[in-house]
C-alpha cells in the first residue's frame, strides 16, 4: 500500500512532522509575535494536546502508509513534560529510520541526555543570530544566545552530532549575522542552513521585500569561503547543500520563496490537537482525534484518502495567492 501512496503530484508520503505543543518560551516575530501571543489564552488548553498514546497510534498509522522519518516540533517541544515518553514510544516503531526534534535549545542542558536515552536520533536547533542584541530582538525579547550555546554544548556532550542549525534571514534585521554564523560553524561537524523568510500564518507581517534570497546569500558566502554544490541528499530534502572547497564542512540553503520545491514535498504535519495538514501554508486540516475511537484500518484509510487527493503547491503559486493569506493556520500550531 505504501509504495502506491502518491498524491496528485506523484509525491510519496515519507515524512511526518508532529507538533507536541503549541506553546513556546520565545516570541520570534516571524512565528509567534508577542503582541498577538502574549498570554495563555492564545493557545490550546493542555488537555487538548494529543496524549503520548494517541501520538504513538497516529504515528504507527503513518508508518504503515510509508512514512520513514518522524520529526517532533512545536512550539517548543522541550516544554512538553511527557516528551521523553513520546520519544520512547516512537523509537519503538518498526520502520522508523529517522527520529528528530526541532528546538530552540534553551532547555537542552536539562534534557539532552534524557532525550538521547529515550531514543532520539537527531536534533535541529533554531539559531538566528550570535550577536546578543540581535538574538534578543529575533526571539521577541525572550531569549539569551548564551543559553542557546549552552544547550548546544549539552547536546554535543550527550552525543548529538552532527546537529543541524536553522537560521531564518530577514532583510535589515539579521542578515549581517550570516557570515559570523558561517565562521562559527566552519570546521565543525554541524550543518548550518539559511532559510528564506516565509509568509507562514497570518500575523508575521510578511513582505517579499524582507526576503533575502538564498542565491544572494550563497554568493556572499562563496566570496569569502568558496563553496561547491553537492545538491539535495534525496527527494523531499528541502535544503540545497554546499560543501566548503577547503573541506571545512557543509552548509545549506532553503529557498522556499525564491526557488520553491513543492514538486518534491513528501511531508505531512500533525498539529498538537491532532489535525492532519498536508501543507505548511494550509488553511484547513483533517481532524484525526475522532478517528482514534475506531480501528486502525479506518484511520489509515482516512489518512491515505487525504494524501491521495493532495495537490498542495502553495509556494509555487505564491504570487497568485498572496491575497488569500487571511485563513492560514499559524506555523507553531501545526509545527514548522
Amino acid at each position: 500500500m505504501s509504495a502506491a501512496l502518491l498524491d496528485q503530484g506523484m509525491r510519496p508520503l515519507r515524512d511526518l512532522r508532529i507538533s507536541v505543543i503549541d506553546r513556546c518560551n520565545f516570541r520570534c516575530p516571524y512565528c509567534m509575535p508577542v503582541e498577538r501571543f502574549g498570554g495563555p489564552s492564545a493557545f490550546l488548553a493542555k488537555g487538548d494536546w494529543l496524549a503520548p498514546a494517541e501520538i504513538d497510534r497516529i504515528a504507527r498509522a503513518f508508518v504503515a502508509l510509508g512514512v520513514r522519518k518522524l520529526r517532533l516540533t512545536g512550539g517548543e517541544p522541550l516544554l512538553r513534560t511527557e516528551l521523553c515518553e513520546i520519544i520512547e514510544r516512537l523509537a519503538r516503531i518498526d520502520g522508523v529510520e529517522d527520529l528528530a526534534l526541532t528546538t530552540n535549545a534553551v532547555l537542552l542542558p536539562r534534557h539532552a541526555k534524557l532525550l538521547r536515552k529515550a531514543g532520539l536520533h537527531r536534533l535541529t536547533i533554531s539559531l538566528d543570530a550570535l550577536d546578543p542584541a540581535v538574538f534578543l530582538r529575533m526571539s521577541g525579547g525572550q531569549g539569551d544566545v548564551a543559553d542557546v550555546l549552552a544547550g548546544v554544548a549539552a547536546a554535543e556532550a550527550a552525543g548529538f552530532t552532527p546537529i543541524k542549525f536553522n537560521c531564518v534571514v530577514q532583510r535589515g534585521i539579521n542578515e549581517d549575522e550570516v557570515l559570523p554564523l558561517v565562521e562559527h560553524f566552519r570546521g565543525t561537524a554541524h550543518v548550518l542552513r539559511f532559510i528564506e523568510y516565509m509568509d507562514v500564518g497570518t500575523c508575521n507581517r510578511w513582505s517579499r521585500a524582507d526576503v533575502v534570497d538564498s542565491a544572494g546569500l550563497q554568493q556572499r558566502i562563496n566570496t569569502r569561503w568558496p563553496l561547491q554544490a553537492i545538491g539535495r541528499a534525496q527527494r523531499g530534502e528541502v535544503a540545497e547543500r554546499y560543501r566548503f572547497a577547503d573541506g571545512q564542512g557543509e552548509i545549506g540553503f532553503i529557498a522556499s520563496v525564491s526557488a520553491p520545491f513543492c514538486g518534491d514535498c513528501t511531508r505531512a504535519r500533525i498539529s498538537a490537537d491532532g489535525e492532519l495538514f498536508t501543507c505548511l501554508f494550509a488553511a484547513r486540516g483533517l481532524p484525526l482525534r475522532s478517528l482514534l475511537a475506531g480501528d486502525d484500518e479506518a484511520m489509515r484509510n482516512a489518512i491515505a484518502a487525504r494524501w491521495l487527493g493532495r495537490n498542495d503547491r502553495y509556494s509555487e503559486l505564491r504570487a497568485e495567492r498572496e491575497r488569500e493569506a487571511a485563513g492560514r493556520v499559524e506555523m507553531f500550531r501545526m509545527g514548522g
